[in-house]
């Protein structure tokens, strides 16, 4: 048997066994075989699955991958583990969306279909006495009701499908999918993209996050936090104009959007068109369905930008930008 992540002297931790032959994937799936063979495998040292399961992805999306470099950033001593929250952060580091699948069986079928290998924990112990351990499904054979993994040392464990469901349900299905910036995963949740894409602001590069806004932004145009990280992104990039652009189509679009007209009157009064921005923000203060926290915001940029220079540039009339269908 491989070496697991964390080894607990338990007994009864392999009541893994006991199945009945009635098939676990579902009859749509049909006699259907998936198996991403090209995926790369890294066996795993000591307990030290985490770093393992991580290059696997890695090296799925060509990037360099190397398990004992990875060691540092996701292994933790203490635990002889890692957790999903050190690996989530490595993805993060490398410009790479880590996205947390829905813990639902069907989701995890479409995103193998959709050739992207799936990086999952499971509880080989039972609940009261865990055995962690991180694993990447690379496939599944719909006929032989079975899940192939690239697991501990073992580059193509076969599991039934039963017991790999055991398992993962005792690890709370958690399972997440690397996506290279610009890619959706299949059966993408809005609100779950963003979260993932948002919490790489401030750590990944920022042509990655626009990569990744703005495939959201493609996908889902009404959504404000779309746009918003969109503009964002192009600002922390230095491309004003692209972020000014995005903000300006947001505020279009919900004219009520105080974050829009906050960054965007930013925007104008960076590059000195103080009336125009002056006049975005006094009607948003003239607005009344704002919050006390949204009024104190728009009352400090408004402060900051009547200290700005003006600049004898290409600025929009004031009215311009102003006027809006309330």
């Amino acid at each position: 048997m491989s070496p697991l992540c964390r080894v607990l002297a338990v007994a009864g931790a392999l009541l893994l066994t006991a199945c009945s032959r009635a098939p676990v994937l579902p009859p749509a799936a049909g006699a259907e075989q998936v198996e991403l063979d090209a995926v790369p495998f890294f066996p795993q040292r000591d307990y030290q699955c985490g770093p393992a399961a991580l290059a696997t992805v890695f090296g799925h999306l060509g990037r360099a991958a190397d398990p004992d470099a990875l060691v540092d950033e996701v292994y933790l001593p203490g635990k002889k583990g890692s957790l999903q929250v050190e690996l989530k952060a490595a993805a993060r580091r490398r410009g790479l969306v880590p996205y947390p699948l829905p813990p639902d069986l069907e989701v995890l079928l479409a995103t193998l279909r959709s050739g992207h290998p799936v990086l999952v924990l499971q509880n080989l112990g039972i609940r009261r006495w865990p055995q962690w351990h991180f694993a990447v499904v690379v496939g599944f054979d719909a006929a032989a009701d079975t899940f192939l993994l690239r697991s501990g040392t073992t580059r193509r464990q076969v599991l039934a499908a039963r017991k790999f469901l055991a398992t993962w349900e005792r690890a709370d299905r958690w399972g997440l999918v690397v996506l290279s910036p610009g890619t959706l995963p299949p059966r993408a949740e809005r609100d779950r993209y963003l979260r993932a894409v948002t919490d790489m602001e401030g750590i990944a590069p920022p042509a990655a996050l626009i990569a990744a806004f703005d495939v959201a932004a493609e996908r889902w145009p009404d959504s404000p936090w779309a746009r918003a990280g969109l503009g964002n992104a192009y600002y922390a990039a230095g491309n004003r104009a692209a972020a000014e652009a995005q903000f300006a189509a947001l505020l279009r679009r919900q004219p009520e959007s105080v974050l829009a007209r906050n960054n965007l009157a930013q925007l104008l009064g960076e590059r000195g068109c103080r009336a125009a921005a002056l006049a975005l923000l006094n009607e948003g203060l003239a607005s009344h369905p704002i919050d006390d926290r949204e009024r104190a915001q728009l009352q400090v940029t408004r402060d900051e930008v009547a200290a700005m220079p003006v600049s004898a540039g290409n600025c929009p009339p004031p009215a311009a930008r102003a006027k809006s269908p309330h």
